[in-house]
């Protein structure tokens, strides 16, 4: 028997059960979408999460714990147990072995979109990915003390173009208890490139700003019945007080540990430093169980897709028990029936993936401009990892194996069995 006429006869056979095997189609189907899914997420999301900062030799802020201090400073998520003086970061630019320092100073927002004090060496020396510089798409930094440079998603999802006024809001989130400094308005100079970072949610503005924008409060509260306005403000000493955190550059990486031990050790209040990559990499044995869990669920769904490929086989035997009889009669053995069979699971294996993957590249299409303005990933169709290839490979194997059986057990089947009527 030729290869091209058992292809013919698997392909009328399992056109006679269409239906069924459609079903076993879509099974596959899905578990190869959610393989191939969970692992292209997992990757691009390592990979933006671990590219939210570089360049970055140290970071630098009040004793607490590490993941903490990496959430606050770099993702902007949640809040200082204290801040450092000035003075202290002005001690730390003159540490041996210092190239620059870029102080940073949250805790307030606009429409529940942080806000960052800090100052233009923020713009020449902040570094994402693969050591890229930030970018601006339109306009330029801030230079006047009501000027303010935003992110790309802030932009897009507020709808803000140059030349904008807004205020901005006491307090960190959607909801702000903490009142507004609605009589000092900024005015939107600048919008950042997008990243793919937290930098793409932000409003950045001088620290200057930030402590003008605060004369007139004390405790997080605006003091009863002074108010100092917008052009008061700037005739007075803006020089901040504290900050919530640093960014710290050496000149020679080799001496990171040596001056992390200097500012863990300072004297004058006590202070801590991270290493960005080290923490991390802390930060993803947290928040990246879950994608384990994700993968191991998928996992399973493919489990289940072989063990249902496998069963519409097994079940389809009994309606097929002449047919296979009939072959044995005009000469087929044992090649050739598992060879049927087995040809017939491959098929519907690869129908299964490739349907799962065409599955996959619409949605990451159609997710992509969603998944970038919510929560700055994206998505890369065209870098396959080993893994995925791997789990490819995997299933095409898999459902190769889940049709050995059901053909060796139709072999098996008595050719009188198959051939005399049923009573």
């Amino acid at each position: 028997m030729k290869g091209g006429f058992l292809l013919g006869l698997a392909w009328r056979s399992a056109w006679n059960r269409r239906f069924t095997l459609a079903l076993t189609v879509c099974s596959i189907a899905l578990s190869t979408f959610m393989l191939l899914g969970v692992e292209r997420v997992r990757t691009d999301l390592r990979s933006s999460f671990s590219s939210a900062v570089s360049g970055t030799d140290l970071i630098v802020g009040a004793r607490t714990g590490s993941t903490q201090l990496l959430l606050y400073a770099v993702f902007h998520v949640g809040a200082a147990t204290n801040n450092i003086r000035w003075s202290s970061v002005e001690a730390l630019e003159k540490l041996r072995g210092v190239a620059w320092v870029v102080p940073l100073s949250l805790g307030d927002s606009h429409r529940g979109f942080p806000v960052l004090g800090t100052t233009p060496a923020y713009f020449e020396h902040f570094r994402y990915g693969e050591q890229q510089p930030l970018q601006l798409r339109e306009g330029q930094r801030f230079h006047d003390l009501y000027d303010v440079v935003i992110g790309a998603e802030l932009a897009e999802r507020l709808g803000y173009s140059l030349g904008q006024r807004i205020t901005l809001a006491h307090g960190m989130g959607e909801v702000q208890i903490g009142g507004d400094h609605a009589d000092k308005p900024f005015t939107i100079t600048g919008i950042l490139a997008r990243t793919g970072t937290p930098v793409d949610r932000t409003a950045h503005i001088s620290l200057e700003a930030l402590q003008a924008i605060h004369v007139d409060w004390v405790v997080g509260a605006p003091l009863p019945g002074r108010r100092i306005g917008a052009e008061a403000a700037r005739a007075m000493d803006l020089t901040p007080r504290s900050v919530t955190a640093a960014l710290v550059g050496l000149h020679n990486r080799a001496a990171v540990f040596s001056v992390q031990r200097q500012v863990n050790g300072f004297g004058a209040e006590p202070l801590m430093s991270i290493l960005p990559g080290v923490a991390l990499d802390e930060l993803w044995d947290v928040v990246g169980a879950g994608e384990q869990a994700l993968l191991l669920m998928s996992g399973l769904v493919a489990l289940v897709s072989m063990a249902g490929l496998m069963s519409v086989i097994l079940a389809g035997l009994n309606e097929r028990r002449r047919e296979l009889a009939v072959l044995r009669t005009v000469g087929a053995g044992l090649r050739h029936v598992l060879a049927l069979l087995a040809l017939e699971g491959i098929v519907l294996t690869v129908a299964g993936i490739v349907t799962g993957i065409a599955a996959l590249v619409v949605c990451v299409l159609a997710l992509n401009p969603w998944l970038q303005a919510s929560f700055g990933l994206t998505l890369h169709l065209g870098q396959t990892t080993p893994l995925q290839w791997l789990l490819l490979a995997g299933l095409l194997v898999a459902g190769w194996l889940a049709s050995l059986l059901p053909g060796w057990r139709a072999y098996r089947l008595s050719l009188a069995d198959g051939l005399s009527p049923k009573i």
